[in-house]
């Protein structure tokens, strides 16, 4: 008989919890750093300007992102131990009920009433809370919220992001800032684009036309509405 071989097997839905939060972030450093510098600079502004607009954008749009990312977040985690002190409460008051439900909840997902009780029985016998928070709640290691780690790894991405279209600006002439920035830019969320892609095994192609198409709009949209207004100014 052939000797059955186990091998680890690597789900990338493990990086659900960082990947998201740090594509988000990179993502936006990238579009509204860039957005804000091709929209100052349409305007007619000075370099000197256009880089303390930009060095502001990053700092100010890493807290932001870092206090969004933890609120948010923290709501989540809030509302998923809220839920796991109700269930936990459910189990010691009637844990005989709480058995039935996660048993039905195995029928409906196509096991046989009598193996779906004793499969029950047995989650439940090893970590009861645990097996209703997986089925009963979609509670799981992979997908609690970790409002700490969503913080830190926006607020980096972001800054990150947001670091390289103001080097662009450093780089370039004044007169190229618009055109070498949005170039760049596009560039950078196209690379973005297809490297959570390809972590996250997605697209790659569908996921980089998508960023490049609205990066892209983002920044002419800024540009027009700095051209219109720097003009009246």
């Amino acid at each position: 008989m052939a000797r059955l071989h186990h091998h680890p097997e690597h789900h990338l839905v493990d990086r659900i919890g960082w990947l998201r939060a740090a594509v988000l972030g990179a993502n936006d450093g990238i579009l509204s750093t860039a957005s804000l510098i091709v929209g100052v600079a349409a305007a007619a502004a000075t370099k000197n300007a256009v880089l303390v607009a930009g060095v502001a954008g990053l700092v100010a749009g890493a807290m932001s992102m870092a206090t969004g990312e933890y609120v948010s977040v923290s709501s989540q985690s809030d509302t998923e131990r809220a839920d796991l002190a109700r269930e936990r409460k459910e189990l010691s008051d009637n844990v005989e009920s709480e058995k039935e439900e996660l048993a039905q909840i195995y029928v409906k997902r196509g096991l046989e009433p009598t193996l779906a009780r004793q499969v029950a029985q047995q989650l439940m016998a090893k970590d009861a809370l645990t097996a209703h928070a997986r089925d009963e709640l979609g509670i799981s290691e992979i997908t609690a919220a970790r409002p700490v780690q969503a913080a830190l790894t926006s607020a980096l991405t972001f800054s990150v992001g947001a670091a390289l279209p103001l080097l662009m600006v450093v780089v370039s002439p004044f007169g190229a800032i618009v055109p070498a920035v949005a170039a760049a830019s596009l560039g950078f969320l196209a690379l973005l684009g297809a490297i959570g892609a390809r972590a996250g095994g997605a697209n790659v192609l569908r996921a980089t036309a998508r960023v490049t198409f609205w990066g892209a709009l983002a920044m002419a949209l800024t540009a027009a509405i700095g051209k219109i207004f720097g003009t009246v100014v």
